[in-house]
Order: C-alpha cells, then sequence, then structure tokens
C-alpha cells in the first residue's frame, strides 16, 4: 500500500527519529563531558548540564542546550555556551566513536537560560504569596 503524503504531525514538530537522535546524542555528550578535561579556561573545573539536543531533519545538525552547574549569571552562561562552541569540533570527534549513526552530526552549543527564568518566575511567585498574605493579615 502506498503511503499517502500527509503527515501526522506538522512540519514543526520534530519526528520521532529526530527526538530518538536527539536523545542518544544528549546521553553520549553528557558521558563525553564527564570524562574529558579540557584546556579552554571557560570550561575548566565547570560541570555543564545538557538540557535538550534538538536534531535537524537530516540529523547532520544539533542544536545543543547547555548550562553550567552553579553559574546563575547569564554572561557566564553564554562563556561556557561559546567555550563548548570552540570545542565542538574535538567533542564531535569524540561523540562519534560513541554513537552509532551514519553521520555524526555537527554540534551548535546554544545557552539554555530556562533554568534561571524558571528561577526567576519562581521569584516573582514567592513574593506574590508573601505580598498576598500580609494583605490577609492585616
Amino acid at each position: 500500500m502506498a503511503r499517502s503524503g500527509k503527515r501526522n504531525s506538522s512540519p514543526s514538530e520534530p519526528s520521532q527519529r529526530q527526538l530518538r537522535a536527539g536523545e542518544l546524542v544528549r546521553h553520549a555528550l553528557v558521558d563525553v563531558l564527564s570524562r574529558e578535561e579540557f584546556r579552554d579556561p571557560d570550561l575548566q573545573g565547570i560541570t555543564v548540564t545538557i538540557g535538550e539536543v534538538r536534531c535537524s531533519p537530516d540529523l547532520r545538525h544539533a542544536s545543543v542546550f547547555c548550562s553550567p552547574l552553579g553559574l546563575n549569571d547569564k554572561a557566564d552562561i553564554e562563556r561556557v555556551a561559546a567555550g563548548l562552541g570552540r570545542a565542538a569540533s574535538f567533542l564531535r570527534g569524540r561523540l562519534g566513536r560513541e554513537i552509532d549513526m551514519k553521520f555524526t552530526p555537527q554540534l551548535h552549543f546554544i545557552p539554555d537560560l530556562s533554568y534561571n527564568e524558571a528561577s526567576e518566575m519562581d521569584e516573582v511567585f514567592r513574593r506574590a504569596n508573601i505580598v498576598r498574605g500580609d494583605e490577609t493579615k492585616g
């Protein structure tokens, strides 16, 4: 039976193949980052969290959302992402040994500011509870 040209998901949604490849790359990249020591001063002594990896439809490019643990300043997060960008070819070589894919994707590191945004929102909610609590008592 021939396939129809229609897809079940919209074009902006990643396919199951992209999601599976992204998770494979994320797990392998976390293993590589935990084992390697970097000479780059922006990466020395830093533990990096990889929140998500989004692969392109052809699986040749991967956007890696990264954030350093313990550093909350936006400039620090961007500095670490830039350092990982400089080490991308090295990391891609290590990644090629870890994963079983036809092509090892080009890695594009993007600073993941979602943790900071969530902390800021949490702080706003806490302040709102304090203000609301003071108004009900008085």
